[in-house]
């Protein structure tokens, strides 16, 4: 293979523990190791079960949910960074057994919880309490200290309301409404958000848990090397198309950095890329596997439950613009090492193509049926539950993937406790999102930003995006998604916007998050693997994904992007300007196509993209032109050296 040596797991871990809060478990012996394990084992199976055999009552699916959730969380994560890195401490099992209690409570009471109809006794108070308590200490050791600040302000804001000045004043609620709203009904802490846990995402975690078993990873990796390694630039693209093919099953844009960046970056290092950019192609890279159809991480399946739609529909509406984010990179990794006379890696290095397929192409089978069960409109309960299967089946074609009864034990070891982060988030912001339902406050908040905007869609557009930016840093995007739900999507569809374009706006944005300094996690776990300096490889991050920024506002003004109420030929000529516009953008910032840009010609490029991107005939032509006059020219450069 190539002559770069890949990071070590152990260094892996130490990046993943030093810049994502998810990944700082306990390295756990003994009986606790057992019990979390078979703990999380049976986690997995009665979710697979009552998929296949029928979901529960609402809110008692969500609270066994729960139940199995909260005492891993504090089995698992330590209660600080620095603090016991082997075994729970007592505190840690009381919490663990207490978290059971008031989530067991709600499932063995459910029926006389229903039947007091909004009336809580002494004990339910108690036990509510006890419950948003545990929730926020747990969201505080998983998440960290920001969504646990947000979501104490929201509550302190339920309550302390009659205090409130002007505008935000309401009456105030009770300990008793409030245990009522949010730990008694489908609202709060059991509100849709942790209901879509309970159901789509933990099924769909469980199967990536399956595919990395399987040995999917090594099969995307060999695979993009096969194809891309040995182009200009080869190493920078196989870091992108690995990390979008395996970030749309991770999850987690840190997560996705350090898995294939452990492989990649130093691949990226070892052909002539500075640190760096390295670090901030494997971070741009992995932040869009989130977009990435079928399963686009888990935030998607929120999306499609709290629209009422298809997810088919979320997948559809991907494509597009998930094409145009990687477009952009495609571009500026391409141009890049072009600029500094990079090549690819050797031929007799790479792998052959096609061995790789022979060898393990049938791991592609559960991707095709999820896929196709999808796109037939079978629930993604049902997908997710084929997926499981497809997996095991087609992975014992061969000896060498064949899967033992060990591998799916672990797998569903595994796939439960990837589920622990998403369901602590959705968990938390249900506080966040109970506030609001119950006291108005979303309906205050979008008054205030369209009264700022005046109703001017791009005004308010970009509001909602600096919003976006500002609560996704260093929150998963989830969590930052779940919020916006509640806050920023109301005011962006109040402008005679689509719910689909608003959702996938405030979604889109939540995402770049993650590459936007001066809290670009992703970047600074990828900048540790390269080497390279955190602070100076965020921004590298952020130049390289000033063209997929631009992205959200395109389908905002043009619907066909998302392929929202649109025919095929609309589509296809509402993909063309922007597929142009993208590169025009792109070649600009690097300034270098066969030849240096001139600077004059790099702003020409510049405003070409931004004349393809707004929608229109004239405003297309434009773009066009320029973009054609600067291609133009550097043929003529290239004539006047051959002369």
């Amino acid at each position: 293979m190539v002559a770069s040596e890949e990071i070590s797991l152990e260094e892996q871990q130490a990046v993943l523990e030093k810049f994502d809060q998810e990944s700082n478990t306990r390295n756990v012996t003994g009986f606790a190791k057992g019990f979390i394990k078979w703990y999380a084992i049976a986690m997995a199976v009665f979710h697979v079960y009552t998929s296949f055999f029928g979901l529960w009552a609402t809110i008692r699916q969500r609270a066994m949910h729960l139940l199995f959730v909260m005492p891993l969380c504090y089995l698992m994560y330590p209660a600080k960074k620095g603090g016991a890195r082997n075994n729970p401490s007592l505190l840690d099992w009381v919490f663990a057994a207490l978290s059971f209690v008031c989530c067991g409570y709600i499932v063995v009471n459910y029926d006389a919880i229903f039947l007091r109809g909004g009336l809580p006794n002494q004990m339910d108070i108690i036990m509510g309490c006890l419950c948003a308590l545990l929730v926020l200490e747990a969201v505080r050791r998983v998440v960290g200290t920001q969504l646990l600040i947000i979501a104490v302000i929201f509550l302190g804001y339920a309550y302390f309301g009659r205090y409130m000045p002007g505008i935000l004043r309401h009456r105030g609620a009770s300990i008793a409404r409030m245990v009522d709203h949010m730990y008694m009904a489908p609202e709060g802490i059991f509100s849709t958000a942790l209901g879509t846990s309970a159901t789509f995402i933990v099924l769909f975690v469980i199967f990536a848990a399956f595919l990395q078993k399987s040995g999917m990873a090594d099969l995307i990796r060999d695979l993009a090397m096969a194809l891309a390694g040995g182009s200009v630039g080869g190493p920078a693209k196989v870091s992108v198309v690995t990390s979008a093919a395996f970030g749309t099953i991770s999850g987690s844009a840190a997560a996705n950095v350090v898995t294939t960046g452990a492989f990649t970056i130093p691949l990226m290092k070892s052909t002539g890329y500075e640190p760096e950019f390295a670090g901030a192609v494997e971070a741009v890279s992995s932040t869009g596997g989130q977009l990435m159809p079928p399963i686009m991480g888990s935030a998607a399946f929120i999306m499609a439950d709290y629209l009422g739609i298809p997810y088919v529909t979320i997948i559809k509406a991907a494509i597009i613009p998930v094409l145009l984010y990687y477009l952009s990179i495609f571009v500026s990794v391409h141009y890049r090492a072009k600029k500094l006379g990079l090549k690819g890696v050797s031929r007799e290095n790479l792998p052959n193509a096609w061995e790789v397929f022979k060898e393990r192409g049938h791991l592609l089978v559960p991707f095709v049926v999820v896929v196709f069960l999808l796109m037939n409109r079978y629930t993604p309960i049902f997908a997710g539950c084929a997926g499981i299967i497809s997996c095991i089946l087609s992975a014992a074609l061969k000896k060498e993937t064949r899967m033992g009864i060990r591998d799916i034990i672990d797998s569903l070891e595994n796939g439960a406790k990837g589920c622990v982060s998403v369901a602590i988030s959705c968990a938390s912001v249900g506080l966040v999102i109970g506030v609001c339902t119950m006291t108005g406050l979303s309906t205050i908040l979008g008054n205030y930003i369209l009264e700022f905007s005046q109703g001017n869609l791009l005004l308010t557009l970009f509001l909602v995006m600096f919003l976006a930016i500002i609560m996704g840093m260093g929150l998963p995007t989830v969590a930052v998604y779940i919020l916006l739900v509640s806050v920023a999507v109301p005011v962006v569809a109040s402008l005679d916007v689509p719910m689909l374009a608003a959702h996938f706006y405030v979604f889109y944005f939540g995402l770049m998050a993650n590459v936007t300094p001066p809290v670009a996690i992703p970047a600074y776990a990828a900048a540790g693997l390269a080497g390279a300096s955190p602070s100076k490889t965020g921004w590298v991050a952020f130049r390289l994904a000033l063209g997929a920024f631009l992205i959200p506002y395109l389908f905002m003004y043009n619907n066909s992007i998302l392929m929202i109420d649109s025919s095929i030929p609309e589509i296809i000529y509402s993909a063309i300007s922007p597929i142009i516009g993208v590169y025009s953008l792109n070649l600009g910032l690097e300034g270098f196509k066969d030849f240096p840009i001139p600077l004059w010609q790099r702003v020409l490029l510049v405003a070409g993209a931004l004349a393809l991107i707004v929608p229109g005939i004239v405003t297309d032509l434009i773009g066009l032109l320029i973009v054609a006059f600067v291609i133009f020219n550097q043929k003529r450069l290239g004539k006047k050296v051959i002369a």
